[in-house]
């Protein structure tokens, strides 16, 4: 019971901003049944300069890249650059250093088995084992700003502008803006996609071009829309092909359907679909020549070899457990065996998959919605029967299929259907609006939810001298995300700043974290100032001493706290 009533406790404090956001929602909601028209000219007067600048599309378009960027920028001295932290992150940071370098993959290590880490590929060649749209847009922020997290925080901003101009193919203008700012709010500021190298944006920036030409390419058939469609399906398949695959699917049967309909599919595939087709065939290639340079086969992607080699757990629920492998240390093992494979067999048994549901829905909720942006969803009755937004909700029944299908979660799954997911509640909002409407209770309610989501905004600035007691990165928030691996970063500034070249070989205890891997390395692993190796048996060890003997090389005693960094011993 004492446990129990502990863990209550901690979590009301660590999530308790969704708390306040339901009390300041109910007191709105008091409000709009006992006084109404309560501001009803101031706003009225805010909704008109707002409607004024939302009409002017593409000013619209760009004032909300620009707050995306200015928001996130304002917050830089209580919010600086993260440094890296999950294992995700070291991996697309090896992508962008090694695109950055100009190479598309670097050659396999003599030494690569003292480098083998989580997401990494080494054999055939030494390279990030996920999709390459994340490490160009790092790559990008490296070579034009000097580090890479400009990269994301540029991506983010795109997002943030694209969603105004998707939405504008769907819901009036004033709409479309207030969906793009209230992304700045929820998406551009606290959470992991703009605050780590592992988030959601080129993802999202894929889905959001196909979900934006759809309505236009419905309208006018213009050849331009269908090659941002047919781009916007490219990004997907180097971010997140499988949900981008999902959603694709759904839209291309969505256009086929209302081409039939209307009986334009004759008149329509020259000049809608042969642009777009060449298009991905183009992307196609590209993304053929990238794997062929990283695994060998144009068909073989790196993340497919990496997760044969190392995974016995698989992604979909209905696949079975491949026989585990030899690992190189117990912490690889931990991971995969002790932390993966338990979930995947637990997911694919009844009980098992009502919780792996449950989690995925509450994960979701938190991260994309919170009290503000669910309450518009219980119009959803309504907003299915809208013949305007039915083709997002389509979109959202097929991305929850998809997702129901994986065994496991992050919000940046999702990424893809971000567009579709903010039109549908946008579209709850107009519904709101005029709930009740004798009484202007639901125009009220429906003003008052931007004004919360900026509110919970200003309030978690408030908080940040506090930011202790918010959430880890498990599940993900709107409002938190953990600094990073300080320890970690202060033993690599520290052997940095030791003369001559520096080795550095990695001592993990026996309850080591396997998410807080500390063997990364840059792309050209010989030429780097700091070398991380993985401690092995001591041949191997030795066999790695000569091969690095012009590099001072020390024992970093990963699991204490503070680090232990020490001269290491030849002979132990």
């Amino acid at each position: 019971m004492k446990n129990g009533a502990s863990w209550l406790v901690v979590n009301t404090i660590r999530y308790s901003l969704y708390l306040v956001e339901a009390i300041i929602l109910v007191a709105v909601f008091e409000v709009a049944l006992k006084v109404p028209e309560w501001g009803h000219r101031t706003w009225d007067a805010v909704e008109r300069r707002f409607s004024a600048l939302a009409r002017r599309r593409w000013l619209a378009v760009i004032v909300t890249g620009l707050a995306a960027l200015a928001a996130r920028a304002a917050l830089l001295p209580l919010l600086p650059i993260r440094v890296p932290m999950i294992t995700d992150e070291f991996s697309y940071l090896l992508a962008a250093d090694t695109f950055a370098s100009g190479r598309l993959t670097n050659p396999a290590h003599p030494m690569w088995r003292h480098f083998e880490s989580m997401h990494i590929l080494q054999q055939p060649t030494y390279m990030s084992m996920y999709h390459a749209a994340q490490g160009l847009i790092l790559a990008a922020g490296k070579l034009a700003a000097g580090h890479p997290w400009w990269g994301v925080y540029a991506s983010v901003a795109v997002m943030c502008a694209l969603l105004c101009w998707m939405l504008q193919g769907w819901l009036p203008p004033k709409w479309a803006l207030l969906g793009g700012l209230i992304a700045v709010l929820r998406l551009g500021l606290f959470g992991y996609w703009i605050n780590s190298y592992w988030g959601g944006a080129a993802a999202a920036i894929g889905g959001l071009l196909v979900l934006g030409a759809l309505p236009r390419l419905m309208r006018g058939n213009r050849v331009g829309h269908s090659v941002l469609m047919a781009a916007g399906m490219g990004i997907l398949a180097n971010s997140r092909p499988y949900e981008g695959l999902v959603l694709s699917l759904a839209v291309c049967a969505l256009l086929a359907l209302w081409l039939w309909r209307r009986g334009q599919i004759g008149r329509t595939l020259l000049r809608v679909a042969l642009p777009g087709i060449v298009t991905l065939a183009v992307v196609g290639c590209g993304t053929a020549y990238y794997y062929r340079a990283v695994t060998g086969s144009p068909l073989r992607m790196p993340y497919q070899v990496v997760r044969k080699r190392y995974a016995p757990a698989r992604i979909f629920l209905w696949e079975r457990p491949i026989p585990i492998p030899v690992y190189p240390d117990a912490a690889m093992r931990r991971f995969y065996v002790g932390w993966e494979l338990p979930q995947f067999l637990e997911a694919k048994t009844l009980p098992g998959l009502v919780k792996n549901s449950l989690e995925k829905a509450v994960e979701f909720w938190l991260f994309f919605l919170g009290p503000a942006l669910a309450l518009p969803l219980i119009f959803l009755p309504r907003i299915v029967r809208d013949r305007r937004v039915r083709p997002l909700v389509v979109v959202c029944a097929a991305g929850l299929v998809g997702l129901s299908l994986n065994t496991w979660f992050y919000p940046h799954y999702v990424a893809p259907f971000t567009g579709a997911l903010y039109g549908v509640v946008l579209q709850g909002m107009r519904h709101l609006r005029v709930w009740r409407r004798n009484v202007a209770s639901g125009l009220l309610v429906a003003r008052s939810i931007p004004a919360v989501c900026l509110g919970m905004v200003l309030l978690r600035v408030c908080l940040q001298p506090l930011s202790l007691f918010m959430p880890a990165d498990w599940p993900m928030t709107w409002y938190y995300t953990r600094p990073g691996d300080m320890r970690r970063a202060r033993v690599q500034a520290w052997l940095e700043n030791q003369p001559g070249l520096q080795l550095a070989v990695v001592h993990y205890g026996a309850n080591h974290n396997p998410l807080e891997e500390w063997v990364y390395n840059q792309a050209s692993i010989d030429s780097a100032r700091v070398v991380w190796a993985r401690e092995m048996d001591q041949a191997s060890d030795e066999a790695l001493m000569r091969y690095f003997r012009d590099r001072r090389a020390w024992l970093v005693q990963a699991d204490l706290d503070p680090a232990v960094v020490t001269p290491y011993p030849l002979r132990r």
